[in-house]
């Protein structure tokens, strides 16, 4: 049945949104907000509970545009709905400082739940957040009480389905059995460089059928029909037992030119086919931006509802609140980011320091776990090794929703993505663990939640050439450096059980970004008792004796115990030498210069970094005159012995590199 005059002009108004902020701009993609407008109608006015006036309501639906090239789509629908973004704002599409940037940006734009647009990781976002529902509902959910109990809708493209992480994502959601998860695929047959198949030739239903959804799929004949649409998004979420997929056939470019052509994808229609295209779907050609005012008022009016179903939703909030005492205070805690002033944190002596920093992470998180009770994660099958198993907090899995471990399997990189989905959820603390080296799966979506400003841990273990006979496909070498270069990111690299615990105080306590705890699988030693002032990013460890040091050696990880173990060697030919342990270079950045100088005296130009890994960045702390030792070619298969004593890593040979380096005279 034809869609009624009304929505027909309610859906034109989304697509001429979209296409005239394109064309203003000269760049955008038109045809998928062309083409899909009918679907989002659907979505947002039949079944999308949000509101506009408090775009951060906890219960509120879930909506990610994984096709994030679509913009436009999602940008318009927020302006119509009565978010606070305005015409003008829709008019800046794509320029700088506007809210409506080239892919949607969350914070940036109101209503905007993730940043999306490297394509598939709106698909893993949107499973990380079916996460996060999934699990805070069963812990604080009670009968007749369901605070909360809410949808996470994904709408995505051919581009999300053929990355690799889309099929990590959608297998974990099928097995963790996420009913309240559906993802719309905008199925037009057309990629950016042509028709899709060029390169996708499989079944996208039947993927989805093997990992267990329920699948519906909606033929060419029906894929602008807003019943049709309408009545596949009732059926999926009536399905509780698994997620739900719904292939939407439909025209790119929708009534243009250029409808089911490559050449609607990636570029402004341009002037003769904007005015063709409004001739098409009998739109006026002027004013550009044209907004029917009836079309508004009816957009408004599902703004308007959204206000009135979280006024119900706030009235059974404040008699679950009154029966539940704790429990509210714990959730509105977590949901302000707020931790605990009394965490039960553990204590490292010489009795029981001297152990890999992988252990030591494994004795902090437990000894926190039960008072922290937002801190909720995983690793990529790997926890035996990663040390990151939550003791006594049960397992992620269907029936057991309450339990914290999630089991990501062999799937870093959508497991980082549903680390910024459930971080972007709100009132969970996310953690992922894996093998350092194995960064290179997951850089992409932890780049993403530095650039969202997703405040998350990530435990990399077996952080060096150090972990030895697996040899160099496991031993990370460029993975720092990496790291440092990505903004927004805190990288900590701890030289001891010390260190690793002020490392996860900071990391628990700090929000507004990702922090990365880089830790040995070797044991390393107890380095003292101290202050460890790890939140400065370096300190003086172990000072020159007799006045200012001839030498400062500075070290991160397992190499400061090295630093230490040279230094008596130094200090016995007369060289008066400090040791700098220097965990994180951002914290050390963040100080003022007058500590930065007292750690690293400008005077003293006899610096020598150490590093088992890429020397890249280390000329800004060791100066000129100074020189960084590491490892700049990939590793071996050995023994750690034999690997220390090939690359130079012992105490003797740093030793003798500096005296040598430095031409250092023995007093």
């Amino acid at each position: 049945m034809p869609n009624s005059p009304a929505d027909e002009q309610r859906i034109n108004t989304i697509r001429f949104l979209a296409v005239d902020a394109v064309q203003k701009a000269n760049s955008g993609h038109p045809g998928m907000p062309m083409g899909a407008a009918a679907m989002a109608y659907a979505l947002w006015t039949r079944h999308l509970r949000f509101n506009p006036k408090d775009p951060h309501w906890l219960n509120r639906d879930r909506f990610v545009l994984s096709a994030g090239h679509g913009s436009m789509l999602l940008y318009a629908l927020l302006y119509l709905t009565g978010y606070d973004l305005t015409l003008d704002d829709i008019k800046q599409f794509r320029q700088f400082g506007s809210k409506t940037p080239g892919h949607p940006e969350a914070e940036r734009t109101p209503g905007v739940e993730a940043t999306t647009g490297p394509l598939g990781q709106g698909v893993g976002n949107s499973v990380g957040m079916a996460i996060a529902e999934a699990h805070l509902g069963a812990v604080y959910n009670r009968t007749d009480q369901p605070i909360v109990d809410h949808f996470t809708y994904c709408i995505c493209g051919d581009g999300d389905l053929m990355e690799g992480i889309s099929q990590e994502a959608i297998s974990l959601a099928g097995h963790l059995q996420l009913g309240k998860l559906i993802v719309l695929y905008d199925d037009n047959l057309v990629s950016l460089a042509g028709p899709t198949d060029v390169t996708l030739t499989d079944d996208p239903v039947a993927r989805f059928d093997a990992s267990g959804w329920h699948t519906q799929f909606i033929d060419v004949d029906h894929g602008n029909d807003v019943d049709t649409i309408d009545q596949a998004i009732t059926v999926a979420k009536n399905v509780t037992d698994r997620p739900s997929f719904i292939a939407v056939r439909t025209h790119i470019g929708y009534g243009s030119p250029r409808q089911d052509s490559y050449l609607a994808h990636g570029e402004a229609l341009g002037p003769e086919n904007v005015k063709k295209s409004k001739e098409e779907l009998g739109w006026p050609l002027q004013p550009d931006f044209y907004v029917p005012e009836d079309a508004l008022a009816f957009y408004r009016s599902i703004g308007a509802k959204g206000a009135e179903l979280e006024a119900q939703w706030q009235a059974m909030y404040a008699n679950w609140r009154t029966a539940n005492p704790d429990l509210s205070g714990q959730l509105e805690r977590a949901l302000r980011g707020q931790v605990p002033p009394d965490l039960p944190w553990p204590t490292f002596t010489a009795e029981n320091g001297s152990v890999a920093t992988r252990d030591a992470g494994g004795t902090v998180m437990n000894a926190i776990a039960a008072e922290l009770p937002e801190l909720v994660g995983g690793s990529a099958d790997l926890d035996p090794s990663t040390k990151t198993y939550l003791k006594n907090c049960g397992d992620f899995e269907p029936g057991n929703y309450a339990g914290r471990n999630i089991h990501y399997g062999v799937r870093e990189h959508a497991m980082a993505a549903c680390t910024n989905g459930i971080g972007l959820h709100g009132g969970l603390l996310p953690f992922a663990a894996t093998f350092f080296n194995f960064l290179d799966y997951l850089k992409p979506s932890l780049r993403l939640g530095c650039l969202t400003q997703i405040h998350s841990i990530y435990v990399f273990t077996h952080d060096s050439v150090f972990l030895g006979e697996d040899g160099p496909t496991h031993e990370p070498i460029e993975q720092l450096a990496t790291l440092r270069a990505t903004p927004n990111c805190y990288v900590v690299r701890p030289a001891d059980s010390l260190e690793t615990l002020e490392a996860w105080k900071l990391a628990v306590s700090r929000k507004g970004a990702p922090w990365v705890l880089v830790l040995t699988r070797q044991k390393l030693p107890f380095l003292g008792v101290r202050d460890a002032p790890v939140g400065k990013g370096a300190y003086v460890l172990a000072d020159a004796e007799g006045g200012t040091p001839d030498l400062i050696l500075i070290a991160t990880g397992s190499e400061v115990s090295l630093a230490v173990e040279a230094k008596k060697i130094l200090d016995a030919k007369g060289v008066r030498t400090r040791v700098v342990s220097f965990p994180c270079w951002e914290l050390f950045d963040a100080q003022p210069q007058s500590y930065r100088d007292e750690v690293l005296p400008p005077a003293v130009t006899a610096r020598m970094s150490i590093e088992a890994g890429a020397t890249l960045g280390w000329s800004r702390y060791v100066g000129d005159r100074g020189f960084a030792f590491g490892i700049d070619h990939f590793g071996a298969s050995a023994p750690l012995a034999a690997i220390a004593t090939a690359f130079g890593f012992t105490p003797e040979n740093i030793a003798q590199l500096a005296l040598e380096k430095f031409a250092l005279i023995t007093r």
